[in-house]
């Protein structure tokens, strides 16, 4: 099971906010630290039963994404 941040959502913010800012001018050292805004839970089925762990269905009903 993983809970992290959604790495495309955050790399097109990248682009969009700190790209188009630099190339109007701004200095990179001045920008401000963003904290990612999206965050996804995956969770592996695979994984827990070579595990022996049983996912319950609500956790899986509120997951991103389910690896069978």
């Amino acid at each position: 099971m993983s809970y992290g941040a959604d790495i495309v959502s955050a790399f097109r913010h990248l682009g969009v906010e700190y790209v188009g800012r630099i190339l109007k001018g701004e200095k990179p050292a001045d920008l401000p630290v963003q904290t990612p805004t999206k965050y996804e839970l995956v969770v592996n089925l695979k994984t827990a039963k070579a595990l022996g762990l049983e996912v319950p269905p609500t956790l899986l009903a509120t997951a991103d994404a389910v690896i069978e």
